[in-house]
């Protein structure tokens, strides 16, 4: 979508456009509310810092629409699709980086109570098991931290793929 389109469509239209980036209401209404924007880059600041912080109940909500990494969503819809060309590093034939992520994941979901989730976009399945490897020693509140961030790079990854000049 143009931006010029993004920022004439109705309210409606604008926040279903942002939604498959974060289903983080708050942030999807003061994106959308904020319009209209000069530049892409001006509406990817203001994204950026809508985002900053995301609550803990927010971080929650957002993360129930994650796959786990190298669970590649089969459903059919713009996030799913995000979702899926994210991954594109992590080979899906690469039988011992498929084991190792699942095992990965599981003990992430034991220790944190959610999944693991990484901006996966532009990093391979080794680079993607390193930093798990790290982050499963972190404390639950050093985690809470990274995640937000990482939330906050898919976002405004996710709006710069979908709006352009």
């Amino acid at each position: 979508m143009k931006l010029a389109e993004f920022n004439t469509a109705d309210p409606a239209a604008a926040q279903a456009t942002l939604r498959p980036c974060i289903d983080v209401s708050r942030w999807v209404e003061a994106v959308a509310g904020a319009r209209p924007y000069a530049t892409r880059e001006q509406l990817l600041d203001f994204a950026t810092q809508a985002a900053s912080p995301f609550t803990h109940a927010e971080i929650e909500a957002a993360m129930a629409h994650h796959p786990r990494i190298g669970e590649r969503p089969t459903a059919a819809g713009t996030e799913a699709s995000m979702s899926r060309s994210e991954q594109a590093g992590v080979d899906p034939a690469d039988a011992a980086a498929a084991e190792a992520l699942a095992r990965g994941n599981r003990e992430y979901e034991e220790k944190f109570g959610r999944v693991f989730l990484i901006r996966a976009a532009g990093r391979t399945a080794p680079e993607i098991l390193q930093a798990l490897n790290q982050r499963l020693a972190h404390s639950p509140k050093e985690e809470d931290t990274i995640v937000a961030q990482q939330l906050r790079e898919i976002a405004v990854l996710r709006l710069e793929g979908l709006i352009s000049e």
